[in-house]
């Protein structure tokens, strides 16, 4: 089997949510929740087995309801957190938890249960993230590379900041803010910031971008009419701390220099429907991936803007050293950006992508229909970026 070849495994169900295990670097392992209106919902944990190129899973009962988010613990592999839809009174609400796996299916294991018909696994719940006051939660966020104790939950109009305590069995609000103005003030999406100690949160609401200070919720930046239409998701550079991208309904991905967000440092039109996620490579910041109704997930190359603007970090010794004329050479001509590939392996709306946290070169890549499907970089763009 060709080393560049999808792998690709259908759920059974309708589905829109996708993570990777974030605390497990070691195993190719991604989560995937399931929309189902007929059926108990799951979560089916995904390990890839990348010398066999081959798929294990494991399924886990999430009885509440469809999932429309789902986002995994960077301290801990057996805990994550769901936002999901509840009726009540004949209402649907959409609520959060966070859960605790079975502690055998924390790690990433290389076995599928022998009896494929075995029986799936309960959750654990942890606590519910109360939103009664606060409206329908739209996602949960995690503080990266923190103890997994705080989250940050987006509900209606507010963003909400919560500690978990008690061995994450009670969650307590810390403190909160409200989006405030006329029309449909209501969140979509938001992404924390590794950067700045972690104390940034970038929110999207209609077609505004926002930047908040976790310490006194406070509002730092507002990028308004940052798209056309709605905005369905952002990502901050893992490398770069002012960079952020974001990409919605007008079929666009923008990126963005919060410290001037008078107009995008660069825009990309390659899909012909919305886009609903936008992802940076953790590792090479030129690798971003964007995944849309157009069916396509489309990987590209936005070197100009990234942290290896010349195919190398740029030192300083390099442009002062006036003895290597290479290097001072190599330093000139920025390399141009380009869309890498174009997968076309779904057949329905893409409402999720994403990278593996174990191996850079790896993406998931999820459509509503239930087909996930499992990709790498193409390889010879992979030994370019390393040699």
């Amino acid at each position: 089997m060709e080393d560049d070849a999808p792998v690709i495994y259908g759920l059974e169900f309708q589905a829109r949510a996708l993570t990777p295990q974030t605390a497990e670097t070691d195993a190719i392992r991604f989560l995937v929740g399931t929309q189902s209106l007929k059926y108990d919902n799951q979560i089916h944990i995904i390990d890839f087995d990348d010398e066999n190129n081959i798929i294990n899973k494991n399924v886990l009962l999430h009885q509440v309801g469809e999932i429309w988010h789902i986002s995994a613990s960077p301290a801990d592999k057996g805990v994550l957190a769901t936002c999901y839809n509840r009726t009540s009174d004949s209402k649907v609400l959409t609520c959060a938890a966070v859960w605790r796996m079975p502690k055998e299916l924390e790690s990433g294991s290389h076995e599928s249960p022998d009896d494929s018909s075995s029986t799936a696994q309960t959750l654990e719940l942890l606590c519910h993230l109360d939103n009664t006051a606060h409206g329908n939660m739209a996602c949960v966020m995690w503080e990266p590379m923190g103890d997994g104790k705080k989250i940050i939950s987006l509900a209606d109009n507010h963003i909400l900041l919560w500690d978990l305590q008690e061995s994450s069995s009670q969650a307590v609000l810390a403190s909160s803010a409200s989006l405030e103005g006329k029309g449909q003030l209501r969140f979509t999406s938001g992404r924390w910031s590794p950067h700045h100690n972690c104390t940034q949160v970038a929110t999207a609401s209609d077609t505004t971008l926002r930047g908040w200070d976790t310490r006194s919720m406070s509002q730092i930046y507002c990028i308004e009419n940052a798209h056309g239409q709605l905005v369905r998701d952002l990502d901050f550079n893992p490398n770069k701390q002012y960079y952020l991208a974001s990409c919605g309904d007008d079929c666009k991905v923008k990126f963005w220099d919060t410290r001037n967000v008078t107009e995008p440092v660069k825009t990309l039109e390659e899909h012909s429907h919305w886009v609903w996620n936008v992802r940076y490579n953790h590792s090479h910041d030129q690798l971003v991936l964007t995944g849309s109704s157009d069916s396509r997930v489309i990987l590209s190359n936005m070197v100009s803007i990234s942290s290896e603007p010349f195919g190398h970090l740029v030192d300083d010794d390099d442009i002062s050293d006036q003895e290597d004329h290479r290097s001072e050479e190599k330093s000139k001509e920025p390399l141009q950006d380009n869309v890498i590939a174009t997968y076309e392996e779904h057949e329905d709306s893409v409402y999720a992508v994403d990278w593996s946290s174990a191996d850079p070169w790896l993406f998931a890549s999820l459509s509503y229909d239930g087909r996930l499907v499992i990709n790498r970089v193409p390889r010879a763009l992979k030994y370019h970026i390393l040699l």
